[in-house]
């Protein structure tokens, strides 16, 4: 679905992502994790042709982005964002359907996909009149869901989209998602930087170190087979506080 080939992107002088050769399979979730500054977020923005590498290509299905299509193909993704990054001056119902009277969609059929789509994230309908400082954390990520799937775009990328998010609810929306995920099985970019999601949500996982892939494969695989040092290093470091209780006792 997604192909990158040997991208590099820049900023000034630090690079941000280096010489990534990388494939998301179609209908499944690729998950990309790293610590802070390892260039996840840039990978998903060139994914959706927010930014233009510096070197090497974007294809999805086989069309590489170009300033003539990139509108075109951004329209068939949907992209949500830490917080939901819904404009402030609009309701949760006219945030949802901004592209669809974007691309000059009739009331009738907007009606009827956001009938289906708050039924989809769980969301009680009349949230939908209120304003984003008026919704929750977690409602404001459901209507940004509900944007990004408003089109229903053949792939979905999300940056750190419940980062922000206090631990239950975090852990609510991460069961709705999965379960949204499987139900439409459609193509999924994910990207966080805490392991135990990664493994919750990953068919495949990408690890990224300083702008490059340092491993790629099933959760196990980079548990019980790490490709470098650092791999291993960055597990360990996420281990559950909980892990470590009585360590003193038993010392």
């Amino acid at each position: 679905m997604i192909a990158l080939d040997g991208i590099t992107k820049r900023y000034g002088t630090e690079v941000a992502v280096r010489d990534i050769s990388l494939e998301i399979p179609s209908g499944e979730t690729t998950v990309l994790i790293g610590p802070s500054g390892s260039g996840k977020s840039t990978l998903l923005r060139l994914m959706i042709g927010l930014t233009r590498p510096d070197a090497g290509t974007v294809s999805v299905e086989g069309r590489r982005f170009t300033a003539a299509n990139v509108r075109g193909l951004r329209h068939r993704m949907g992209y949500v964002i830490q917080e939901g990054g819904l404009f402030p001056h609009l309701t949760g119902r006219a945030n949802a359907a901004l592209m669809a009277r974007h691309l000059d969609w009739a009331e009738p059929r907007i009606d009827a996909r956001i009938e289906e789509l708050t039924e989809l994230v769980q969301l009680a309908p009349d949230r939908l009149a209120q304003y984003p400082t008026e919704l929750s954390g977690g409602q404001r990520q459901r209507v940004s869901l509900m944007r990004a799937l408003m089109l229903d775009p053949d792939v979905l990328l999300l940056d750190e989209p419940l980062g922000a998010l206090d631990p239950m609810i975090r852990s609510d929306l991460q069961d709705d998602l999965r379960g949204i995920f499987r139900r439409l099985g459609k193509t999924v970019v994910f990207v966080t930087h805490d392991i135990g999601e990664a493994g919750f949500f990953g068919d495949h996982v990408v690890l990224l170190h300083d702008g490059a892939v340092e491993q790629r494969g099933r959760m196990a695989t980079l548990v019980d087979h790490p490709a470098s040092a650092f791999v291993t290093e960055f597990i360990q470091a996420q281990r559950a506080p909980l892990e470590h209780l009585g360590d003193e006792d038993r010392e």
